[in-house]
């Protein structure tokens, strides 16, 4: 559902404006305050009308610089200026009024002004005020950071719908970046009736937590440190900041309460040796005269120097050339370090972080297929990938060939793409990987993950190379995985809501 009467937001000046600058007799250049280049940005992407307003008497060095600001960080944003309480409101916000729900915030008092709001049907946030209003109609925060929180519940209120759903997120800056220019967090309800929101680690989280309906997060985005020698089963062998540490603690007092996902079926994933016992029981899927689909085989190693290694390749049924990664999967500076090896030679000095899992390195034809499992809804996209072995073989210069999977993976160029006959769709059993993705989603628990496929030359097998929770999945259009995505998040909320009431 979504609501047809939009909401407009009003921001004063002095909202933004750090007092310390602009706010003198001399010309001091103006800035930002603390939190605002965040508000901003969120803003940006809210599906909220916005606006900053001035007083007509502010110096122009500060109009042209909140002008700027606001072309810079907001679609739409105009000047206008300052309502004054010894006339009536500009035109367009009486416009506004009679349209839209309306929202004014500011840091500064002045009663006559937040009369004359009120009285045209506004909501007043006075956010900071050194002293509180008279007004009791006006709402009173003492930080920026609980202004989204309090539009929300705000708009929610408005809205008077017990439909519509308050989701408090946690990722680091540029994921909610990335999701948000793609319209993934609107604070106006999206078409199925869902208010997003930041969680702040800089506020009391409790507070935050018992207003909104459900979580979604991305744990490892939070991960401070994992011990390599703990077997990793949450929360064992990891350490998480203050802030997630908080949200764990919040999810085992309210275990009931829904989160994208549960933290415990979350863990599996950031091992590797835990991935790859999880896709050896996907082997048996496939019939007679259709492709096989498997895991690749591998083995752990918690050294690279040991006298029976070339014996346990062997059991493992592993040839040259392999391929090396720490088994620890992310969360870690170094977890995406990997190489390439050749020979049994150039496993002296490597550099990948142990333990490490030892991996078949597969020729693929230069394509990797990714899948995105999101709620129901199963996406897939071809992409370039490394070269066949023996491409990257005449290239190493007898060395291993070291690599960050998220920076420097080595792509085929288009030459070797031709050499290498490139694979199309056709060559992909999409129901085969589309079983996968169902049983996956069965076995993990997991509301939204990815996995990468790689269909061997030769066997054809389809071989899953990676699996990961919450990927980006940018390569699918905004206007199929974003009302996936909502529709993903109130179908677990039902699910366990319904899981609650029974």
């Amino acid at each position: 559902m979504a609501t047809e009467r939009p909401v407009r937001l009003v921001l004063d000046a002095s909202l933004l404006l750090d007092p310390v600058g602009g706010g003198g007799a001399e010309e001091v250049a103006p800035a930002l305050r603390p939190g605002a280049e965040a508000l901003l940005r969120r803003l940006r992407y809210s599906n909220l009308g916005v606006a900053i307003c001035c007083s007509e008497e502010t110096p122009t060095y500060v109009s042209d610089f909140l002008e700027k600001t606001a072309n810079l960080h907001s679609f739409g944003i105009t000047l206008i200026p300052a309502p004054n309480g010894n006339r009536l409101l500009g035109e367009s916000m009486l416009e506004w009024s009679r349209s839209s729900s309306c929202f004014y915030a500011t840091s500064r008092i002045d009663e006559e002004l937040f009369s004359e709001l009120q009285s045209n049907n506004w909501r007043v946030i006075a956010v900071d005020t050194e002293r509180g209003t008279k007004d009791s109609g006006v709402v009173n925060i003492s930080k920026l950071q609980e202004l989204l929180l309090t539009l929300a519940i705000l708009i929610k209120k408005e809205l008077a719908s017990s439909s519509v759903l308050m989701v408090g997120y946690s990722m680091k800056q540029s994921r909610e970046q990335d999701f948000a220019k793609r319209g993934a967090f609107p604070l106006y309800p999206s078409k199925n009736g869902i208010i997003f929101v930041p969680l702040s680690f800089e506020l009391p989280l409790a507070s935050q937590l018992h207003e909104v309906d459900m979580i979604i997060h991305k744990m490892t985005d939070e991960i401070i440190n994992i011990d390599p020698n703990c077997s990793i089963n949450f929360p064992q062998g990891i350490s998480f900041s203050a802030g997630m540490s908080e949200i764990i603690r919040f999810m085992e007092q309210y275990p009931d309460f829904c989160i994208i996902d549960p933290f415990k079926n979350i863990s599996p994933l950031l091992d590797r040796l835990q991935i790859q016992e999880i896709l050896v029981r996907l082997q048996g899927l496939g019939a007679e005269g259709r492709s096989k689909l498997r895991a690749p085989h591998s083995l752990k190693v918690k050294n690279f120097h040991g006298s029976e290694l070339q014996k346990q390749l062997a059991e493992a049924n592993l040839s040259f050339p392999i391929i090396v990664k720490p088994q620890v999967a992310c969360g870690v500076a170094d977890a995406h370090n990997m190489a390439l090896v050749f020979q049994i030679e150039e496993f002296s000095n490597l550099s990948v972080p142990l333990p490490a899992i030892l991996q078949e390195y597969i020729d693929h034809g230069s394509k990797i297929f990714k899948f995105y499992a999101i709620g129901d809804k199963v996406f897939h996209a071809v992409k370039n990938s490394m070269p066949n072995a023996s491409l990257l073989k005449s290239s190493s210069g007898d060395e291993p060939l070291t690599f960050n999977s998220l920076k420097t993976l080595p792509v085929a160029t288009k030459e070797q793409l031709l050499q290498n006959r490139v694979q199309d769709n056709k060559s992909l059993d999409i129901d085969l990987v589309q079983e996968a993705a169902k049983l996956l989603k069965e076995s993990l628990g997991l509301t939204i993950f990815g996995f990468d496929v790689v269909v061997q030359e030769g066997s054809g097998d389809h071989v899953i190379v990676d699996l990961n929770y919450l990927p980006s999945f940018k390569e699918v259009p905004d206007s199929e995985a974003m009302p996936a995505f909502w529709d993903a998040i109130r179908q677990s909320y039902e699910l366990k809501k319904g899981k609650v009431q029974t």
